[in-house]
């Protein structure tokens, strides 16, 4: 993984470009005022030196943020986290500071996860209540709301392009965003490539990125790079893949002067992810690599170890099926104090 020092570069030269604007058009106002102290005498003035101007930090403190991160190792020993070339993010970001709880699916679907499953006030209903259990279990890190919106679903039909992937129609990306308002929740667009492409599809989503409480999901399961129809295998993301992504969202970042984006990257088997040491980090993206295999306790603790914990990237996420994780004994969920247990402590939960 190597930090994006040119992004970095960018925004500051930026930053430094917009704030000397913005001094000059305050002057030009003001040497279009008229004076109110032309009828003063020179020994009626009182001289006021100026206030030293204040620096204004462009990223999060270094020295909490750091602490944070070495709180979620929760105790391990072995050093490979947190990484070691993690940028500080830019100010505004919301991990490790926050706790995302999100319900992931489809408006058009019940089947595919919990938000298509009730009706909005049910569904938000069942949401408050998750977020209070996290709250109870973790008092240090405020559980805030999500909803994870498949905006790009692998479908078993080719279509008119023979993608095997539907786009969701604007309306309904707007109906999501129309509910997480309701909870002033974040929300996620998740993508599902199928024969098409990162490439090819993140563009769709720009005008939705481009808002501050909107970020980004990729599965890799249904990146078919062989041409095979999605569903039949599991399909992967390489470095490559997950840097064009993480690249596009730090250039809106930058363009649009937003808040850090969280990126979420789905993984539940060793081949999902390729060259996870090559993955590029940056101040303006906050990357996840969220376990999202169901099964029950033991078997989805031991995916979390081999995948998630052993190729460390940045943030981890975990996955609770309501209905998946509950078909094999012992036929429970694991709980929010299970998940706590885990090293890294995952910043990123997501129910469907």
């Amino acid at each position: 993984m190597k930090n994006n020092i040119f992004f970095q570069l960018i925004y500051l030269t930026t930053a430094f470009a917009v704030c000397l604007s913005s001094c000059g058009s305050s002057v030009d106002q003001a040497n279009g005022q008229e004076s109110h102290s032309d009828s003063l005498t020179v020994d009626s003035l009182v001289k006021v030196e100026p206030e030293a101007e204040k620096p204004v930090s462009l990223m999060v403190d270094s020295s909490e943020f750091r602490e944070q991160m070495q709180a979620l190792v929760n105790g391990d020993t072995t050093g490979i986290w947190p990484v070691d070339d993690q940028p500080i993010p830019l100010a505004g970001a919301i991990l490790p500071q926050k706790r995302i709880i999100a319900y992931y699916g489809n408006l058009y679907s019940k089947r595919m996860g919990i938000l298509g499953e009730y009706a909005p006030k049910e569904m938000l209903s069942r949401l408050d209540q998750e977020i209070e259990k996290w709250n109870q279990v973790d008092s240090t890190r405020e559980a805030i709301p999500a909803l994870h919106y498949i905006a790009v679903v692998a479908q078993g039909s080719a279509g008119k392009d023979g993608k095997y992937r539907n786009r969701m129609p604007d309306s309904q990306i707007d109906s999501v965003l129309a509910i997480a308002k309701m909870r002033d929740a974040l929300v996620f667009l998740d993508i599902q490539v199928s024969l098409s492409t990162i490439q090819d599809e993140l563009p769709h989503l720009d005008k939705y990125l481009k808002l501050p409480h909107v970020h980004l999901g990729i599965d890799p399961e249904f990146s078919m790079k062989d041409g095979s129809k999605p569903g039949r295998k599991i399909g992967h993301f390489t470095a490559d893949d997950i840097n064009y992504a993480s690249n596009y969202l730090a250039k809106l970042v930058q363009e649009h002067n937003l808040p850090p984006k969280v990126f979420i990257v789905h993984r539940f088997t060793q081949g999902m992810v390729r060259n996870y040491q090559d993955i590029q980090l940056h101040p303006e993206v906050q990357t996840v690599i969220h376990m999202d295999g169901w099964g029950p306790p033991a078997l989805k603790k031991d995916t979390y170890r081999r995948y998630i914990y052993k190729e460390p990237v940045e943030f981890t996420g975990f996955k609770i099926f309501y209905k998946n994780d509950i078909k094999q004994a012992p036929n429970r969920l694991l709980t929010p104090g299970e998940l706590m247990e885990l090293k890294p402590i995952p910043v990123y939960i997501q129910y469907q």
